[in-house]
């Protein structure tokens, strides 16, 4: 047996130093939030850090009845109203912005690279010029504003980003099939495009969510004292910090996976619909093909 071989096995020491290195990236990213889930269940008399004293559910009924500074509830729906409205601009935006960017036009290099360079702009200066910008024209008593300004620097280019690269694999002669067939340009986007990228849509919807309603940095200069869920928890971590900071993490985590689970079953549905509809379209041309040839056979 070669030497390079374990003995008994069959892969390479090479393969069991990837293995070793995958998982330890899978702990790195896992670890921390399995740690965060197991401290928030300390019972009544626990700490921040371990052992567990009297384990409880005792902070996640204090998350919805706090008795101490740092109450969640209106954060948390900040947050989510924020988020929602955040999505739903930038699927809008993104996809036109992929319609545009198919058809072409004028300047649409230069519009490119100011898309992807806005990535890279540092998150709290966005954030500072938006709160001096908003402070300037009034619109400082408005929580809203600022976040869902600051939100769209970040959600954005990404959601162009995912609309480009479908797009680009998005072959034309399918529309112009559609067309040829007497499809007017609107029944072809409504009944050909979007049920084609409907997945692409879905996943810049997830992206635009989940930034949106993570997102601290840019957030932070811009929500006065009216606090998203993130800058909620940052606050409360260095002033009153207590093992509901840990339930909120859990629940939030929760309800992150909920949400892109609900997303990846919508695709699910999404592509066995379409291979039903396309197994019945290919049922029908059976049927009228087998038809036609029966009709032929008789006229002989």
């Amino acid at each position: 047996m070669s030497a390079q071989k374990f003995a008994g096995e069959g892969h390479s020491r090479g393969y069991y130093i990837r293995t070793g290195i995958f998982f330890a990236f899978l702990a790195f990213l896992y670890v921390p939030i399995i740690v965060i889930g197991i401290l928030s269940f300390q019972g009544p008399s626990g700490s921040l850090m371990f052992p567990i004293r009297e384990a409880s559910f005792i902070w996640f009924f204090e998350v919805f009845d706090p008795k101490y500074p740092g109450d969640f509830r209106m954060p948390f729906a900040r947050s989510i109203m924020l988020a929602l409205i955040v999505m739903v601009i930038t699927t809008l935006v993104s996809f036109l912005a992929g319609l545009a960017f198919r058809r072409g036009f004028k300047g649409a290099s230069l519009v490119f690279y100011l898309v992807v360079i806005s990535l890279i702009a540092p998150p709290f200066l966005i954030s500072f010029g938006l709160g001096i910008g908003f402070t300037g024209i009034g619109l400082q008593s408005e929580w809203w504003s600022g976040a869902l300004a600051a939100h769209l620097t970040w959600t954005l280019p990404f959601g162009v980003l995912i609309m480009f690269a479908i797009f680009s694999r998005l072959d034309h002669s399918i529309e112009e099939a559609a067309q040829d067939q007497g499809a007017t340009r609107w029944q072809s986007l409504s009944y050909v495009i979007i049920p084609i990228v409907a997945p692409g849509i879905l996943a810049v919807a997830l992206f635009g969510f989940t930034l949106s309603y993570d997102e601290f940095s840019r957030s932070a200069l811009v929500t006065g004292m009216n606090n998203t869920l993130p800058v909620e928890m940052v606050a409360v971590r260095g002033t009153a910090a207590r093992p509901s900071l840990y339930a909120v993490g859990t629940m939030t985590t929760i309800f992150s996976l909920l949400v892109i689970t609900g997303t990846f079953l919508t695709l699910a549905l999404l592509d066995r619909r379409r291979g039903l509809l396309g197994g019945s379209k290919i049922a029908e041309g059976e049927i009228y093909g087998k038809k036609l040839g029966d009709e032929v056979q008789s006229a002989k």
